[in-house]
């Protein structure tokens, strides 16, 4: 069915939402990379920005859910899969549930990460009670979990403005889902304990990742959805003031014990653009500063800046990593077809950020491809370009990955 409007308007409109053994060294003295081997005590995360494997990505699995959708100007899911194969070819359906990752499950059989976390963007559930107004509704049959397994994703942080799209019977189903094939959660819970219980990945040594889960309104978070007490919802942050990030960071602190690598993956800001608000840039430092190793922004449909802050990381927005966006027009200056998988290694025993590398992806017939020399370095340029003013500086490697060094730091 041919779609009803110019492949623009879903753009503009379909979103509220839309080691190796050897890395590099962040020296901030003289502003270079230097190789260093990792040690024992060093702790290599993956982490990936919005993982949307509903709606488009959903129809073309094994056991998709029913095509209908509640959208302005799309009605059937089946419409986004077709928008791709204009764009670049036929996408073979139904795919095996490794399919979406593609080139993306090489590197991480060869970094092998510690802990593989993700910002999961959508129901899995067979329930058909939608969140009404929204405007966009992802769902994924729970069947097709296993495309989650595929890559052994340790930890899906929930706390995102899709989570709740089939309401209260969604979320309970999408965490028993996830909950029995064995991944994590953290964000979202039937209880706002639940919703504020991080999720804990175990490590040999005893050494663990630890992964808290929260979000704002100004990514597309209803305030309705935010859990309290009984009430099922997700780690919903009113504002992002230093009495919120106090509250955060008071949760943090009676869970992480030495050794721990704590995460606070937050949902917030747009869409698009590359520009970071003060009150963003605030409460990440005061987060830090209170004993978070890493901030994990995401909501962004293309990276934002990174920032080194007393020597540990800070990404503003990861980037859309997995979606059904190709062949839809609007924002091509933000290259949303480009997608970054981020390496941080950070020593076990302090939290310092030793090494940050990411390599390069291309969305292509709805599957990650390793980026080409160009899109890399267009990838590099502009990283660079937006991340001096936090301090850092962005270099490509000959092996086609990026990897972060120091310059003058923000204060």
């Amino acid at each position: 069915m041919p779609l009803a409007a110019p492949a623009v308007a879903p753009q503009r409109h379909v979103q509220r939402r839309r080691e190796e053994k050897r890395c590099h060294r962040i020296v901030p003295d003289l502003g270079v990379i230097a190789p260093v081997p990792i040690g024992d005590h060093v702790t290599t995360v993956f982490l990936a920005g919005d993982v949307m494997t509903g709606r488009g990505i959903d129809q073309i699995m094994r056991c998709p859910s029913p095509p209908e959708i509640h959208e302005s100007y799309v009605r059937d899911a089946r419409d986004y899969v077709r928008l791709a194969e204009e764009a670049n070819g036929p996408v073979p359906r139904p795919v095996e549930p490794a399919y979406i990752w593609g080139d993306a499950l090489d590197e991480l059989a060869r970094v092998q990460p510690a802990a593989r976390i993700v910002n999961l963007e959508t129901a899995v559930t067979r329930s058909d009670f939608w969140w009404k107004g929204k405007g966009i509704n992802y769902r994924m049959h729970p069947a097709n979990v296993t495309c989650l397994t595929a890559a052994r994703i340790d930890v899906c942080a929930l706390a995102n403005n899709h989570v709740l799209d089939y309401d209260d019977p969604g979320l309970e189903e999408t965490l028993e889902t996830l909950g029995t094939a064995g991944l994590k959660t953290a964000g979202a819970g039937r209880t706002l304990p639940e919703a504020q219980r991080p999720a804990i990945v175990d490590l040999a040594g005893g050494y663990r990742v630890v992964v808290f889960s929260c979000g704002t309104e100004t990514s597309g978070i209803p305030p309705a959805w935010a859990a309290a007490g009984r009430r099922a919802g997700v780690d919903f942050l009113h504002d992002v003031s230093d009495a919120t990030a106090s509250a955060v960071v008071d949760r943090v602190r009676r869970v992480k014990r030495p050794g721990d690598v704590v995460v606070v993956s937050i949902h917030w800001g747009g869409n698009w653009g590359y520009a970071v608000p003060e009150a963003h840039v605030r409460f990440a430092h005061r987060l830090v500063d209170g004993g978070v190793d890493i901030v994990h922004g995401h909501s962004s449909h293309h990276p934002r800046p990174i920032e080194v802050y007393r020597d540990r990381l800070v990404l503003y927005g990861c980037g859309n990593f997995i979606d059904d966006y190709e062949g839809i027009s609007g924002y091509e200056e933000f290259r949303d077809d480009l997608a970054l998988m981020y390496f941080p290694a950070v020593d076990a025993s302090t939290g310092r950020l030793t090494a940050l590398r990411m390599t390069p992806m291309h969305i292509r017939r709805m599957r990650l491809n390793r980026a080409s020399p160009g899109d890399a370095e267009w990838l590099r340029r502009t990283l660079d370009r937006i991340s001096r003013d936090f301090g850092s500086e962005v270099e490509l490697g000959a092996d086609g990955c990026l990897a972060v060094g120091s310059v003058s730091r923000r204060s």
